[in-house]
């Protein structure tokens, strides 16, 4: 397998090597990890925070999330918002945490591992050592699986690979550029999933000729993003 080229901070780390880390209220540095950061956002994040929040999809990002993408990105990137109180604090932080920690986002609930899917579906992890951070110095030990079980990261995990699957397409490794109209379908379909639920209860976008069961399925938010998964890979890519 080709050596990844990781920055000084960050170390591969195997599937089942231990390490040791907890996060707490009782460290100095808690909740310093929720500020001076960008934060990207997947479509699983943004479906469990506009619940938590009580919020449309469409509203959720009209209030917490700025869309983002430069001449060099295929897809456009998601990020929350952030305070402006000069230290570009989480919107969701309070001094004693987060605020959505029950339905925070993957990459909160990951940190300080990073996994990602090889297009050969190898899982990898990557180990995150940054200076300020106290929780290597605690005792709590795991493996990189069982953080992430513990951490409740098997649904993020789940639909993030479902995603994977569009982002690591082959049409995409190999240069494929998409026009404003998919890019925006894009957002729709992955983001906006109650504006998308209406496009498709309502047969206006195309491939969604649906029977009544599977309407009636859809009205879940989890069994939309799966099924936008596969119609938005039908409208890309043709498949």
């Amino acid at each position: 397998m080709e050596e990844l080229l990781l920055p000084n901070t960050v170390t591969r780390i195997e599937t089942d090597e231990v390490f040791a880390f907890r996060c707490h209220a009782g460290i100095d540095c808690f909740t310093h990890c929720c500020r001076q950061l960008e934060l990207a956002l997947t479509p699983y994040d943004v479906l469990r925070l506009k619940k938590s929040t009580a919020l449309t999809s469409s509203d959720f990002l009209d209030r917490y999330v700025l869309i983002e993408k430069e001449d060099c990105d295929i897809f456009p990137r998601l990020y929350l918002t952030m305070v402006d109180d000069g230290q570009e604090s989480c919107v969701f932080v309070a001094p004693h945490g987060c605020t959505v920690y029950a339905d925070r986002p993957g990459a909160c609930r990951a940190y300080p591992t990073g996994r990602a899917k090889s297009p050969a579906k190898e899982e990898l992890f990557v180990l995150l050592r940054e200076a300020h951070c106290q929780g290597f110095g605690q005792l709590q030990q795991q493996t990189p699986r069982q953080y992430c079980r513990e951490q409740g990261l098997c649904a993020y995990n789940r639909f993030n690979d479902a995603v994977g699957t569009i982002l690591q397409h082959k049409k995409i490794r190999q240069g494929m550029v998409l026009s404003q109209q998919q890019i925006e379908m894009y957002v729709l379909s992955l983001y906006d999933l109650d504006s998308f639920r209406k496009k498709i209860l309502t047969d206006q976008l195309p491939h969604t000729a649906l029977d009544a069961d599977r309407r009636h399925a859809l009205q879940e938010d989890e069994a939309l993003l799966l099924f936008a998964v596969d119609w938005l890979k039908a409208a890309l890519f043709g498949q």
